[in-house]
């Protein structure tokens, strides 16, 4: 009995230890906040400027679940958005 005690109280312990550091308020979860944050931030203020400078009602997240069965390149604002950002033919400005 005092053996499989130490074994629940072990398996407890290790499943505590991967909710600290994987749960959803867990280590892992917080750094990732914390180091997509501020990019997720500058891609919003790069569309929500071009969208205020083009008069655009509506943009759409072509990676998100909003399904569009269909859309014509010439719409596709993404170059816009990552020159917006200082980003172009994949090399940085400095901006």
């Amino acid at each position: 009995r005092k053996r499989e005690d130490e074994i629940m109280k072990a398996e407890k312990a290790a499943k505590d230890l991967q909710k600290q550091r994987f749960g959803k308020d867990g280590d892992l979860f917080k750094k990732r906040q914390e180091l997509v944050k501020p990019i997720q931030d500058k891609i919003y203020t790069a569309i929500e400027k071009i969208a205020q400078a083009k008069n655009y009602a509506m943009i759409f997240d072509k990676a998100g679940n909003v399904t569009v069965m269909y859309a014509d390149a010439k719409y596709d604002i993404s170059d816009e958005v990552l020159e917006e950002m200082g980003y172009s033919f994949n090399t940085r400005k400095n901006k």
